[in-house]
């Protein structure tokens, strides 16, 4: 497997393995399906987007966002990681992790935040071994499929010698 940074072009597959998620219900609270028209406004300068090769196939992804509009907070992306169903549980999760944090370091990031479901044990273990830390639990942060779902706060610091 390799990782390299992502391009318009990967936006139908990356939208593919997102939906995948979303279908799912365990890795976000999203409840409408995307198209690679929606992955490509995804793309710009300032955030990367990382995808994972296998084969020649992108298999996961792993992509930053803005995290609040204050220029305080400009150092700090939220994150997403997702692999598709059939590339779970191979390596590819650590590896698209490995590169957006690199990739955001590189991008003059000093923090990596976002929020995982408490029973995604599976992206809880993966962040852990990756340097993130589990900060604390925001209680019913929203609902998902009718559900009030808490959520594990996690974040890296990138700046760290």
């Amino acid at each position: 497997m390799t990782a390299r940074r992502a391009v318009p072009a990967d936006a139908a597959t990356i939208a593919a393995i997102y939906n995948q998620g979303i279908e799912e219900g365990l890795a976000t609270f999203e409840t409408r399906l995307r198209t690679a028209d929606d992955v490509t406004k995804w793309f710009d300068e300032r955030f990367p987007i990382v995808v994972v090769e296998n084969g020649g196939q992108v298999v996961g992804f792993a992509s930053t966002s803005e995290y609040r509009p204050r220029d305080c907070y400009a150092g700090i992306a939220e994150f997403s990681v997702y692999v598709s169903r059939s590339a779970r549980g191979h390596g590819a999760g650590r590896l698209a992790m490995q590169s957006l944090i690199e990739e955001a370091r590189v991008a003059g990031f000093w923090k990596l935040v976002s929020r995982v479901f408490p029973e995604n044990r599976a992206s809880r273990v993966l962040l852990q071994r990756t340097g993130f830390r589990e900060v604390g639990i925001y209680q019913r942060h929203a609902q998902s499929r009718g559900t009030w779902r808490d959520v594990v706060i996690v974040e890296r610091l990138l700046t760290e010698p």
